[in-house]
């Protein structure tokens, strides 16, 4: 399959290009720095640079052109601002999704985060400094455009705390799982797995478990593989 994703330096990111290079799948990767081309082209990718505060609604869907998926894997990263938690972790995904609806691209998936319902109706949970919780409603938000989209399959999947262990391909995947970590490497297969088999209009989170990626996958989608 032809596979956009959006943030494709980042850490998340960059495993998923390369499983899926490695498997014969295309990539366009989708980068604001123009420094991190030569990455993204060594992990597999056809790099691409664009900047999503930026750019048109038309410059991110010939971006999409062909694409059979897109994957929202960016984020303002940390050391940013509220302002900036907003323009990228929903603005940015909400241009991605219109450019995908505009392009024809029958499946998004939105990488997000645990913890966002602690933002559900405008509620401000207890001790969560103000730039977290600006990340956590810009996330939620996100959700909720992608989600009311009749014409868009977004399955949006919030991992648990990231960590750099290695993968064990070994997950907790389903509505609620209950806090914990995963290795970024097993998010990164729970993503290629989900492009494989996609749960349209799901909302899955993810922690370090015990079923294999794919039986994982398997049990929360209704797609047939492929």
């Amino acid at each position: 399959m032809h596979v956009a994703v959006a943030g494709a330096h980042g850490q998340i990111a960059r495993r998923l290009v390369r499983l899926l290079s490695a498997r014969g799948d295309t990539v366009a990767g989708l980068v604001r720095n123009p420094d991190h081309v030569a990455d993204v082209r060594a992990d597999g990718g056809s790099p691409v640079v664009l900047d999503l505060e930026l750019a048109s609604v038309t410059e991110v869907t010939a971006a999409l052109a062909g694409a059979d998926a897109v994957v929202f894997a960016a984020g303002a990263g940390p050391g940013s601002g509220a302002a900036r938690k907003d323009t990228v972790d929903r603005a940015a995904a909400v241009l991605l999704a219109d450019a995908a609806e505009r392009a024809g691209v029958p499946a998004y998936l939105l990488v997000s985060s645990m913890g966002v319902e602690q933002v559900a109706g405008g509620a401000t949970p207890d001790g969560v400094d103000e730039v977290f919780v600006a990340y956590l409603r810009a996330k939620l938000a996100a959700e909720e455009d992608l989600l009311g989209r009749s014409g868009l399959g977004t399955t949006v999947l919030r991992p648990g705390r990231l960590t750099d262990e290695a993968g064990t391909g070994l997950v907790t995947l389903a509505p609620r799982t209950g806090y914990g970590a995963v290795p970024r490497d097993d998010v990164a297969a729970v993503l290629v797995a989900l492009l494989d088999r996609p749960a349209p209009g799901a909302v899955l989170e993810l922690v370090g478990g015990e079923t294999p990626v794919t039986d994982a996958v398997a049990a929360v989608s209704p797609g047939s593989p492929g």
